[in-house]
């Protein structure tokens, strides 16, 4: 009955390299996103901002409006 030599610090290593990568994958998943994403999200952010800035209507600072009230 002879079994196959097994070196345990291996072992451990490479379940350890195992744990961490799943780990790694989670995060991925929850946190990751590519840079593709981020620069579309950022785009659609300005163009949102711009065209809320277009539509703004600019109203006079106290004491420089032509109200009457100076």
């Amino acid at each position: 009955m002879t079994g196959d030599v097994v070196n345990l610090r291996q072992f451990r290593k490479r379940r350890e390299r195992t744990e961490k990568e799943k780990q790694a994958e989670q995060n991925r998943i929850s946190f990751g996103r590519t840079k593709a994403e981020k620069s579309l999200t950022k785009a659609l952010n300005d163009k949102a901002d711009t065209r809320l800035d277009q539509g703004r209507l600019e109203r006079p600072v106290e004491g420089e409006g032509g109200d009457g009230k100076d």
